[in-house]
């Protein structure tokens, strides 16, 4: 069969985030943008379908580089509320040892849904709780993007250092160190594409300095070097995370990430909050990447990142979710709002605009994945597009459309475009009954909290 490449014009917008000016459009061939247009100029070549985009403020797709899609099972969980990270983590650990494949499938699938619905195309998960029977979660997770169409990058997560070892996690969750790696290698051969428009890409992920050796995360620094792949992993998020370093390692978090070998350019961390002036100026030395996550950060009362001053030292900082148990949502857009306002209130109103939210959400998400095809609305990218219509009660009135979907609080995206395919439209994902899959979440919730109350 002949596959034939079509050309969309995207006319008119009211506004766009981009740095180059195109009120009079964007064109897209394929899978990527072809032509940017000024007011009142038209494409140099004939399209297939014009899109009227005068309702619509275009942002390239957001870019979420933190989550835990697991979590959507366990919102708002009784016995895990108004407690900080490390009681909060205790609380829901023997919850989430019964995860099962149908609740990793689902709530991937839910998770991927809400960020696609919020103008998020590109999604990070770190999924690091392989109980036994769940040693297919990446499986399932790259099963459920390519059905909604999204790009991931999969964070191969891991455990190894059990309360008895003096680690967080239960034994039950944990995996032994070979097979970690085994699988951590498994999973980098069967599914992560290093080309240029990639839908799915691995990174390894061992989960925090308290709950995996130093030889684990040793190994997975080796691993990544061998195949090009980048790190991940949570630090500097709590006091109580530095504490256990020095009493365990006898070194703060950051000393610690740098003796195992993961203080370089091919690593972004989740949070990055408790950092020192010395240490900020280390990690934009090295290029080091920061998800900030500020739900989950003022939910969990962990501390605010200094996101300014880690970029201004040379750190990509991207934007993260987090997981649906510490926000406890997974809408990209709202997220993007909270950065903005949260940064606000540490480094002034004059000191910090809606562009900057919005360059963490994309161009600065791409960089801490390592990515240059996506993030920016430029000739040669992706075509991955948000599109946000702001005929609602909450924009009347509006002023500046841009400064608008920041400030008023923009929920939900109106169309949503990845690889040059329209996902959503009207509101409305693409080919996929919402009203059953949130029936089959509900009930893998369901179980999954039971078989923790009947064990």
């Amino acid at each position: 069969m002949i596959s034939i490449t079509k050309t969309i014009w995207l006319k008119n917008p009211l506004a766009v985030y981009a740095q180059e000016s195109c009120r009079g459009g964007i064109v897209v061939k394929g899978n990527v943008i072809i032509e940017l247009l000024d007011m009142n100029q038209k494409p140099s070549m004939p399209v297939d379908s014009i899109f009227d985009a005068s309702k619509h403020v275009i942002t390239p797709g957001l870019i979420n580089v933190h989550h835990h899609f697991y979590q959507t099972l366990t919102r708002a969980f009784p016995s895990a509320l108004n407690k900080p990270l490390f009681p909060w983590l205790k609380s829901l650990y023997p919850v989430w040892a019964k995860l099962r494949p149908d609740n990793v499938f689902y709530s991937s699938r839910l998770a991927l849904a809400e960020l696609l619905l919020s103008g998020c195309t590109t999604a990070a998960d770190h999924h690091y709780l392989f109980p036994k029977g769940l040693e297919s979660a990446v499986d399932l997770q790259v099963e459920a993007a390519n059905d909604l169409g999204m790009r991931m990058t999969i964070t191969r997560g891991s455990m190894c250092l059990g309360e008895d070892e003096g680690g967080l996690p239960p034994r039950s969750t944990i995996q032994t160190e070979e097979a970690i790696i085994d699988d951590s290698e498994r999973v980098i051969k069967q599914f992560h594409d290093p080309k240029e428009g990639a839908m799915i890409r691995i990174a390894l992920a061992p989960c925090s300095p308290f709950s995996v050796t130093p030889e684990v995360m040793k190994a997975s620094s080796k691993l990544a070097q061998q195949y090009n792949v980048h790190l991940h992993t949570h630090l500097a998020e709590t006091h109580d995370e530095t504490h256990f370093c020095e009493k365990l390692f006898g070194l703060r978090p950051l000393d610690y990430l740098e003796s195992v070998g993961w203080l370089n350019n091919k690593t972004w961390l989740a949070h990055g909050i408790h950092f020192n002036e010395e240490e900020v100026k280390r990690l934009g030395k090295n290029g080091v990447g920061i998800s900030h996550c500020p739900s989950s950060n003022m939910i969990l009362s962990s501390g605010i990142c200094q996101a300014s001053a880690l970029e201004k030292a040379g750190c990509p900082v991207g934007i993260g979710v987090d997981g649906s148990a510490s926000n406890d949502g997974s809408n990209m857009i709202q997220e993007v709002r909270m950065a903005f306002l949260l940064q606000r209130l540490q480094d002034g109103a004059e000191n910090i605009s809606h562009k900057d939210a919005l360059r963490w959400a994309t161009q600065g998400s791409a960089n801490c994945l390592g990515r240059t095809d996506i993030g920016a609305i430029k000739v040669g990218q992706q075509a991955d597009l948000a599109l946000f219509n702001l005929d609602e009660a909450r924009f009347s009135g509006y002023g500046d459309p841009l400064a608008a979907l920041i400030l008023c609080g923009a929920h939900k995206a109106d169309y949503v475009m990845v690889a040059g395919e329209w996902r959503v439209k009207n509101g409305a994902i693409e080919g996929s009954d919402l009203d059953e899959l949130l029936l089959k979440h509900r009930e893998s919730a369901f179980m999954l909290a039971k078989r923790y109350y009947e064990s």
